[in-house]
């Protein structure tokens, strides 16, 4: 079974990377980029045939490592 695991920063969080990227955007000419949030995506194959089974276990892997929950929200895709 394939998922996509998305991890972003919380709202308010600041984001000195995602400002990073916008600031080098407009130092290449790319004009009207209003603001950059930048995240991870994390692609799992993973050995269950069950989705809600899979999920339970993708959860769990995103609390222990994928995600910092303090700061950042995650959203798993069943593919």
């Amino acid at each position: 079974m394939k998922a996509r695991i998305i991890v972003t920063l919380k709202t308010g969080v600041l984001d000195p990377q995602g400002k990073a990227i916008e600031a080098a955007l407009s130092s290449f000419g790319i004009s009207g980029v209003e603001g950059v949030r930048q995240g991870k995506v994390f692609d799992v194959e993973i050995a269950d045939t069950d989705a809600a089974s899979a999920e339970t276990t993708l959860k769990s892997a995103c609390e222990k490592l994928l995600a910092n929950t303090v700061v950042e929200n995650y959203e798993i895709e069943i593919v």
